[in-house]
């Protein structure tokens, strides 16, 4: 006799065949305001393409089987040789490759090159995030090996090439090369002026001899890094290739993977140097100054990565309960849910349009712009990120027991959520940058001001909330306690104005009236009932 118990019904298709870009309105209509008329169709095509990617069978079964499968160390060859590798599944493989061949390396020479990538950034981090590392770090590098114009020179063509190349062999001999990074040891973690790795100088000009041993050092598969080190001038940046020009191992030994909570595809090592040979990159006693320029862009790629995550966790929770029928009709209809769905979209948009107004001041680089950059980049990195981490939980708890069963996808996107807070510099990092911003370099504020003034007069919870934050800067006792609550008023009031000036009516007065003019309780779901949720939560559907 059949099993008529093991009918299915009642439950929500996979969110599959889709294009992850053009499904996303925020995103798109955030691309069409930063590209230039004459490069939108280019653009639009190139992002689509990338979209249909991400949201097929194919490539969502790839992030999958990348994640279950997390990188291995194979510290020697079967001879007992020092190999140092990492083997990774084939999917990382294929999904890295995608992701250089899109362009996700490539901004610093492209017109519209980093809104461009940045939203490419923002559609890939929603396959798998862990490969979003290398792609990261290797686009980041730019800025700090400018610093050296010769090895620009020699370096940039192969980290803002298309082509992957996995093999580990010199890299002049590559058609494209990524780059990882090792600022932090144990001793000192954030506090990077407190490393002890010593950098002895050689014969050669500008050649090295390394020694110690670096606690996180990202993407150790790669092709060179940027790493710290005390040479005799004091903290300098170094370049430490993974492979000699004459095709030997550089001496970089892999101690161990480290064991993540999330992120379990992309490996983080620890690393022992021991005579290894680098070459310094800028002056010496400059590490961080020179460095920071490829902090930064890291920074915003956290913004990004967060950006992509809620994404996903929002258009998953919205399909889900489009679907999904209880209590006498579809949970999408159900005010309470309605509720909760418009302010996991209202929190999603705010953080799409913040990160590309961010990756559009990068295109300009006008001073005014990078003087923005100067504050909004550490405000967002730090509001954001920690934004994502309560909206993956309540968007998994929409599908109710569903969403913390590993099939559904939610538990990694809540395992992934906080580790952009973490990285590149912690809360705590991020709010103290922006105090040392505010009281050395008075244009970035200037900058600030100017930009969210330029909505000033549309809405009055807006205006007062410009108000309340230059009221809470005059007064400047105690500022550094009371740091992380004035940087989320910084970031709250500059994804106000953007949205005032650029989102939909009903978007811009939800922010306005939740997060600005305290209308809005500390849970998701305490919209005012008198705001048009259903067309918050029809514009977050992922359809395309």
């Amino acid at each position: 006799m059949a099993a008529s118990t093991h009918t299915v019904t009642n439950q929500a298709p996979p969110l599959v065949g889709y294009d992850v870009f053009t499904a996303d309105r925020a995103l798109a209509e955030a691309v069409e305001r930063h590209v230039d008329p004459g490069l939108l169709d280019e653009v639009r095509g190139e992002l689509s393409a990338l979209g249909r990617s991400a949201g097929s069978a194919q490539l969502q079964e790839w992030g999958a089987q990348a994640n279950e499968n997390p990188p291995r160390l194979r510290t020697h060859d079967r001879y007992g040789h020092r190999v140092d590798e990492v083997d990774f599944h084939p999917a990382w493989h294929r999904l890295l490759g995608k992701g250089v061949a899109a362009g996700l390396t490539a901004a610093w020479g492209r017109p519209a090159g980093h809104v461009r990538r940045a939203a490419g950034f923002l559609v890939w981090s929603q396959v798998e995030a862990g490969n979003g590392c290398p792609l990261s770090m290797t686009h980041a590098a730019v800025p700090a090996l400018r610093t050296d114009p010769e090895l620009a020179a020699e370096w940039e063509p192969r980290l803002t090439s298309m082509v992957y190349d996995r093999e580990l062999r010199p890299a002049h001999l590559k058609a494209g090369a990524l780059f990882g990074m090792g600022m932090t040891e144990k001793q000192g973690g954030s506090d990077v002026r407190a490393n002890t790795t010593s950098a002895r100088p050689l014969a050669e000009a500008g050649a090295y001899e390394l020694t110690g041993h670096k606690w996180f050092c990202s993407a150790p598969m790669s092709d060179a890094f940027l790493v710290l080190a005390q040479a005799p001038g004091g903290l300098t940046c170094f370049l430490v290739p993974r492979i000699l020009e004459d095709g030997s191992r550089n001496v970089f030994l892999v101690q161990r993977l480290k064991d993540k909570m999330g992120n379990r595809s992309n490996a983080s090592a620890e690393v022992e140097f021991a005579g290894t040979w680098a070459r310094r990159v800028g002056e010496e006693g400059r590490g961080v100054r020179t460095i920071i320029g490829m902090v930064a862009a890291t920074r915003l790629d956290c913004v990004l990565g967060s950006a992509g995550l809620m994404r996903q966790a929002v258009a998953q929770a919205v399909h889900h309960c489009t679907y999904r029928e209880a209590f006498g009709g579809r949970l999408v209809d159900k005010p309470l849910m309605r509720n909760v769905l418009a302010d996991l979209a209202l929190e999603s948009e705010a953080a799409t349009t913040l990160a590309l107004r961010l990756a559009a001041a990068y295109d300009d680089d006008g001073e005014q712009e990078r003087a923005l950059l100067r504050i909004a980049v550490p405000a967002a990195k730090y509001w954001v990120t920690k934004r994502c981490a309560p909206l993956a939980v309540e968007a998994a708890e929409c599908l109710g027991g569903n969403g913390y069963v590993e099939d559904s996808g939610m538990p990694r996107l809540v395992r992934e959520s906080p580790l952009n807070s973490i990285w590149e510099g912690a809360g705590n990092v991020q709010a103290l940058d922006v105090l040392r911003a505010l009281r050395r370099e008075p244009q970035a504020f200037d900058a600030y001001l100017r930009e969210v003034g330029r909505a000033r007069g549309a809405d009055h919870r807006l205006d007062a909330a410009i108000k309340n934050l230059l009221t809470e800067l005059a007064d400047l006792e105690g500022i550094e306690a009371r740091a992380r609550r004035l940087v989320e008023r910084l970031a709250l009031v500059l994804q106000g104005s953007l949205l005032v000036r650029y989102a939909p009516p009903e978007v811009a007065d939800a922010f306005c009236a939740a997060r600005l003019g305290g209308d809005g309780g500390a849970a998701f779901g305490t919209l005012p009932h008198t705001l048009p949720l259903a067309a918050l939560v029809e514009r977050a559907r992922p359809v395309s």
